[in-house]
């Protein structure tokens, strides 16, 4: 009964998202699959060259694909992966076998550490420490007094989990100048580095290659239906290539994601800059809305995080039930035809009654300008207020 619930709610708000006429961010799994396949065939020959054979375990459009993101982040070879946690797992090994020392370094809150069930120690045999406890990412004075030898520093640009956050350019540099005083390889979880170039004011290029090897992600930020790229070293993708293919992610064919990464770089990712800028209007917005609301213990108590977003994604917190906030996102989509706001969660780091949402703005939200997220706000407290009278009101 609660799977039903469960699928019954996710429909719901799929169909919400899906008819609003005003919307900050579409996501490309909130399309039917007709609808993507539809895209996809009509849009694919603007990128590839669709007379050609498909691909067979990553030759063809696959091998087009990893040959663009390497030359685009400046490594000599990649390895397109069928997700990133693997892309990841298999990178992290290698550098394990490489620098002799199975230890890497991570924040608590990097995507290894929260959202892959234990898989480095449980799956390739990997142990991790943390420099640092604070919600960003270390500093080099924190890696200099690590107080165990590491053999990889894995950062996480942005830190997703601590709301997309990024260190300043300098800042990067010294951490990865103190690993290497340590003796450490390091790489980069850049499942989001492609929305990054604003905040560091350095093309990709450079970005990336402060590290030994980068991980990037095509569905995220540049909206295809699946997909990762590592690049490195032409050994280290070498090596890389065999333990895929002993994870299980040497895949027969794989042309629908790779073609759709392949639009996702043509397309979207000329466009991130214009997301990151119309995100800190966005931000500023709601901040002032929330300000003014006099909703409750919303003026006194809430955060837009960071006030100033590092990329076109950041975070909201509200002092309400995670499900009085769903209730008014999802009926303001419904009753308006504007969607806000997507899911919420109760926070799991702060006080009982907190909840956080994720902002996104993309090509949609380039419309919206801050008298419209302002009225937008203004709407979706009158359903919140109407969800705590009905029985969850605010911490």
């Amino acid at each position: 009964m609660g799977d039903t619930s469960e699928q019954d709610e996710r429909r719901r708000r799929l169909a919400a998202w899906h008819a609003s006429e005003r919307i900050l961010w579409r996501g490309h799994a909130d399309r039917p699959v007709g609808e993507q396949l539809a895209a996809l065939a009509a849009d694919a020959s603007s990128v590839y060259d669709l007379d050609e054979w498909a691909d067979v375990y990553g030759n063809g459009v696959v091998a087009e694909l990893e040959s663009r993101v390497a030359a685009l982040l400046g490594f000599p070879a990649a390895a397109f992966f069928p997700t990133g946690t693997m892309a990841q797992q298999v990178a992290l090994r290698c550098w394990a076998g490489r620098t002799g020392n199975a230890t890497v370094a991570l924040h608590p809150m990097a995507h290894p550490e929260v959202h892959e069930g234990g898989a480095l120690p449980v799956v390739s045999g990997l142990r991790t420490i943390h420099p640092t406890s604070e919600p960003r990412l270390p500093t080099a004075e924190e890696i200099q007094d690590t107080d165990e030898p590491f053999g990889t520093l894995m950062l996480e640009l942005p830190l997703r989990d601590a709301g997309f956050v990024l260190p300043a350019w300098d800042e990067l540099v010294a951490v990865v100048a103190a690993a290497r005083e340590r003796d450490a390889v390091v790489h980069f979880d850049g499942a989001r580095l492609w929305e990054s170039v604003t905040h560091f004011g350095r093309p990709l290029e450079e970005i990336a290659g402060l590290a030994d090897s980068v991980y990037v992600s095509f569905y995220k930020s540049l909206g295809a239906m699946s997909g990762a790229v590592l690049v490195g070293s032409s050994t280290l993708v070498e090596e890389a290539r065999v333990w895929r293919h002993r994870y299980g992610g040497q895949v027969f064919q794989q042309f629908p994601a790779a073609l759709s990464a392949l639009l996702g770089l043509e397309r979207e990712l000329p466009r991130l800059p214009s997301y990151v800028a119309h995100a800190r209007v966005v931000a500023a917005a709601l901040a002032d809305a929330f300000a003014e609301s006099g909703a409750g213990p919303v003026a006194p108590w809430f955060r837009v995080h960071p006030r100033r977003p590092h990329t076109h994604q950041f975070q909201v917190w509200l002092p309400y039930d995670a499900r009085v906030l769903n209730e008014a996102a999802v009926r303001q989509a419904e009753e308006s035809g504007v969607s806000l706001f997507r899911r919420w969660f109760d926070s799991g780091s702060g006080p009982p009654g907190v909840s956080v949402t994720e902002v996104t703005v993309a090509e949609d939200g380039l419309e919206w300008t801050a008298d419209d997220v302002r009225r937008a706000v203004g709407e979706f407290m009158a359903r919140v207020k109407e969800e705590s009278g009905a029985g969850h009101g605010p911490a």
